[in-house]
């Protein structure tokens, strides 16, 4: 069996869409019956109620959001696995993440270490930002950041999904990390400018030093100092460190990730 936690965000839904067809089990929180498989109750604030559901030779593709208690039950959720002897653990993680560093990639990098260790078979997706977070981002025909002029990449949470889906349902390989990207990297001059044609209305990039973004962030209801943090990622971020590509999707599923024209042409509603 492939059991799927998250099974109802981006990556989550993508994935059970793809693996319609094989015997899967998704983890929810509340009922999800719009997504067209066997589901079950359990919630990552009580790792056990994640480990009942797991069998030996089991499958896991292990993701949620983040919170604070993130890093403890991810790690219980990992020993649990373990110990039902489950064949591979497959997880979502972020480029770059190691123990350490600011919000999600120390959290991750956390989580990830633990997983190498836990003597599991494992893979370890390292995807770069979500292009399903831009329609978010995009207020009033402006979208913010401290990016700065470099560029950036974002992938699509459904090229994840595809890479996970292969994975989990070929044969167990050897335990690996996958960066993975979309097929080119702009700058976020040239991400509103693409927005602007998809929409065909004006949207257009703002960027703020450290402190403006992290008032701006702070006046938009995130606290502190999570704001002046994610403002802080925001800088490091757009230093270029996430501007190379790689060709691990299509080297995988056999085809290249879609572009951010192909996304924005097929989420133009989201950004209503």
């Amino acid at each position: 069996m492939i059991v799927v936690t998250g099974a109802t965000g981006s990556i989550g839904r993508a994935l059970v869409e793809r693996l319609r067809g094989h015997d899967v089990l998704a983890v929810v929180r509340r009922p999800a019956d719009d997504l067209g498989c066997d589901y079950a109750l359990a919630d990552f604030d009580e790792p056990e109620t994640i480990g009942r559901l797991l069998s030996p030779g089991d499958r896991l593709f292990l993701n949620s959001s983040l919170w604070p208690g993130f890093v403890a039950a991810h790690r219980a959720v990992i020993d649990l696995a373990a110990q039902a002897g489950v064949a591979q653990v497959v997880t979502v993680s972020v480029r770059g993440a190691k123990p350490g560093q600011k919000l999600g990639g120390g959290m991750h990098g956390e989580v990830d270490a633990h997983l190498r260790r836990s003597g599991v078979p494992w893979s370890i997706l390292q995807p770069t930002g979500f292009m399903q977070n831009l329609p978010r981002d995009v207020q009033d025909g402006r979208l913010f950041g401290s990016y700065g002029p470099k560029q950036v990449n974002y992938i699509d949470a459904r090229d994840i999904a595809e890479v996970a889906a292969t994975l989990l349902t070929q044969p167990v390989g050897p335990d690996s990390d996958y960066v993975l990207t979309g097929p080119e990297s702009l700058s976020h001059d040239q991400i509103a400018q693409e927005i602007s044609a998809a929409l065909g209305r004006p949207v257009r990039y703002v960027d703020l030093p450290v402190p403006e973004m992290a008032a701006h962030l702070e006046r938009k209801g995130f606290p502190q100092p999570y704001a002046t943090d994610l403002a802080t990622l925001m800088a490091e971020t757009g230093d270029g460190r996430w501007s190379s590509t790689t060709t691990t999707v299509e080297d995988l599923t056999g085809r290249p990730p879609h572009p951010l024209s192909v996304f924005l042409a097929d989420h133009r509603d989201a950004f209503s």
